[in-house]
C-alpha cells in the first residue's frame, strides 16, 4: 500500500528547486523582504551560528505541554517526525516536513526545525542561497502556530531565531517577543503618588539612609526649586547634618544654610542654630554670608543661659573657625555659668569643650582680657585618638608607620599616642636635636611646658646654657578621613588640633596615606 506523500517514514519527492547563486565576486541581492539576507548577512556569521551547535537536542518530553494540551508520549508518528526533522538535508525539506504532516506537528517540532537550520547553515563553508519562499513560509508557520506553543518553547524559538540572525525589528521575533509578554503575570497597578516638589523632596533625599543615591547636584537642584516657605528649620537641620556627617564641603549649600540662619534668626532657638552651625566648623568653611558672625553673635547673646551645652556647641564650631566672639567667651568663663552646669548631665563634655576654649584663649586670642577657667575646671582636652579614628583603626595605616618607626629608630627613640599637655594625643613624638639625630626619649622630657609663654622663657633660659636644644617632632597622620571629601581640606578638627600644636612650640610632620 502506498503511503500518503509526505507523510513520516516515507520519502518525499523532491521537485526542482529555483536557486540563484553568486558568482565570484559578486553579491547576491534578494528583494529587501528576503529573510536569507539576514541569514547570510554579517550578522550571521560562522561563529554565531556555531552556538546552535551547543544547544543539545530538543526533546518534546523537556518542553512542557503545548498550550492545548496535546503533549506527545511515548514513539510514533510525532517521534518520527521530529527524527525526520533532526535528518532533514537541506531548508526545503524541513519546511515540507512540517508544512505536510499538520496533524503530527507539535509546539515542540518548531525548535528543532530551526535547530536543525542554523546546522545546515554552519555545516556549509560558505553558506549557499535559498529559496526566498523557503524561509517566509518557515516563519510564518512559526508565526501562525506560536499562540499554541508553551513559555518553555517561546524562550527557545526567540533564543534559536537570534542566533540565526533575524532581525529584531522582523515578523518573526515581534510575534514571539509578543507571546512571551502575554504569557508574563499582569503587573499590579502601581499606587498614585503625589508629586514631591522642592523642600518635600529635599527632605525625601536626606532621609534616605543610602547617601550615594542623592549626590550633590540633586540636592543643589532641590533646594533651589525649593519654595521660600519650604525650607523649614527641619528641613535645614537635615541638610546640615548630611554635610557634616558625609563630610561634603558644598559652598553653594553651605551658602545657603548661612542665609537661611540669618533671615530666620529671630525664628531659631540656640539647640537648632547649634546644629546649623556644625558643618561650618566640621568642614573648617567660613561662609561669606557678613551677616553669618553678628547674626550668631545676637543669639549667644539672647540664648546663652538657656542651653549651656547648645551654647557651648556654637562657640566649639566657631573655635574651628578662629571666630570666636569675646562677650560670649566672657560670659561662659563666669563664675555663674560654671556654677550653673556643675551637676548637671553635661557636666564632663562641657568642661571638656571649655577647657578647649580656654586653651584657644590663650593661643589665639592674645588681646582677650575677660575671665579664663580656673584650673580645678580643666580637663584633658582630647586624652585618647579620635572617635572616628578608634572606629576605622583596622583602615588606618598607623600600624604601618610603628612597624617602620620600630625598625628604624628602635622603641626607645618614639612615642605612641602620647597625650601633651593640656590634653592632645599625638600619633607618634620623637626628639630631635639640631643636628637631625633622634634622641633617646628615656634622656629626653617629651613634654614642651604649657602654657607656651613659660615655654618661651624656658627656652630662653635653656638657650643661655646650652647650644643643642631638642625639638619636638610630631608626626602627624593624614588619613583618608581626615579630610573633607574632596580630599584637600583638613576636617575643622583636625586643622585645630594642629594649629595648636603648632603654636606650642611641636615640630609637625604630616605622614600621608599611602596609595593603595
Amino acid at each position: 500500500m502506498r503511503r500518503p506523500r509526505g507523510e513520516p517514514g516515507s520519502r518525499a519527492p523532491r521537485p526542482a528547486e529555483r536557486v540563484t547563486y553568486a558568482g565570484p565576486g559578486e553579491s547576491w541581492s534578494p528583494p529587501p523582504s528576503s529573510m536569507l539576507r539576514i541569514l547570510l548577512s554579517a550578522q550571521t556569521s560562522p561563529a554565531r551560528l556555531s552556538g546552535l551547535l551547543l544547544i543539545p537536542p530538543v526533546q518534546p518530553c523537556c518542553l512542557g505541554p503545548s498550550k492545548s494540551g496535546d503533549r506527545p508520549f511515548g514513539g510514533g508518528p510525532v517521534q518520527g517526525l521530529q527524527r525526520l526533522l533532526e535528518q532533514a538535508r537541506s531548508p526545503g525539506e524541513l519546511l515540507r516536513w512540517l508544512s505536510q504532516n499538520p496533524t503530527k506537528v507539535r509546539a515542540h517540532h518548531y525548535p528543532v526545525a530551526l535547530r536543525r537550520l542554523g546546522q545546515l547553515l554552519v555545516s556549509q563553508p560558505r553558506p549557499s542561497p535559498v529559496e526566498q519562499a523557503t524561509l517566509q513560509d518557515l516563519s510564518q508557520l512559526i508565526i501562525r502556530n506560536c499562540p499554541s506553543f508553551d513559555v518553555h518553547t517561546i524562550h527557545v524559538c526567540l533564543h534559536l531565531a537570534v542566533l540565526l540572525g533575524f532581525p529584531s525589528d522582523g515578523p518573526l521575533l515581534c510575534a514571539l517577543e509578543q507571546e512571551r509578554r502575554s504569557r508574563l503575570p499582569p503587573k499590579p497597578p502601581s499606587p498614585h503618588r503625589p508629586a514631591i516638589y522642592g523642600g518635600q523632596r529635599l527632605e525625601v533625599a536626606l532621609s534616605c539612609p543610602r547617601f550615594l543615591q542623592y549626590p550633590r547636584q540633586h540636592l543643589i537642584r532641590s533646594l533651589a526649586e525649593a519654595r521660600p516657605e519650604e525650607l523649614t528649620p527641619h528641613v535645614m537641620v537635615l541638610l546640615a547634618q548630611h554635610l557634616a556627617r558625609h563630610r561634603l564641603r558644598e559652598p553653594q549649600l553651605l551658602e545657603a544654610i548661612a542665609h537661611f540662619l540669618v533671615v530666620q534668626e529671630a525664628q531659631l532657638n540656640s539647640k537648632v542654630v547649634q546644629k546649623l552651625v556644625l558643618p561650618f566648623g566640621r568642614l573648617n568653611y567660613m561662609p561669606l554670608e557678613q551677616q553669618f558672625m553678628p547674626c550668631l553673635e545676637r543669639i549667644l547673646a539672647r540664648e546663652a543661659g538657656v542651653a549651656p551645652l547648645a551654647t557651648v556647641n556654637i562657640l566649639m564650631s566657631l573655635c574651628q573657625l578662629q571666630c570666636l566672639p569675646f562677650r560670649a567667651l566672657q560670659f561662659v568663663f563666669s563664675p555663674s555659668f560654671i556654677n550653673h552646669i556643675n551637676g548637671t548631665p553635661p557636666s564632663l563634655i562641657v568642661r571638656r569643650y571649655l577647657s578647649l576654649l580656654d586653651t584657644a584663649v590663650e593661643l589665639e586670642l592674645p588681646g582677650y582680657q575677660g575671665p579664663r577657667l580656673p584650673q580645678r575646671q580643666r580637663v584633658p582636652i582630647f586624652p585618647q585618638p579620635l572617635i572616628t579614628d578608634r572606629a576605622r583603626c583596622k583602615y588606618s595605616h598607623k600600624d604601618m608607620v610603628a612597624e617602620g618607626l620600630r625598625q628604624l629608630l628602635g622603641e626607645e627613640n618614639y612615642r605612641q599616642n602620647l597625650t601633651v599637655p593640656p590634653g592632645y594625643c599625638t600619633d607618634f613624638l620623637l626628639c630631635v636635636s639640631s643636628s637631625g639625630a633622634v634622641l633617646p626619649m628615656r634622656t629626653q622630657d617629651p613634654f614642651l611646658p604649657y602654657p607656651p609663654r613659660s615655654c618661651q622663657q624656658d627656652q630662653a633660659n635653656f638657650n643661655s646654657t646650652t647650644q643643642d636644644p631638642a625639638q619636638r617632632v610630631v608626626l602627624m597622620l593624614r588619613e583618608r578621613w581626615h579630610f573633607c571629601r574632596d580630599g584637600r581640606v583638613l576636617l575643622g578638627s583636625r586643622a585645630l588640633r594642629e594649629r595648636h600644636l603648632g603654636l606650642m612650640g611641636y615640630q609637625l610632620l604630616p605622614v600621608p596615606q599611602p596609595c593603595s
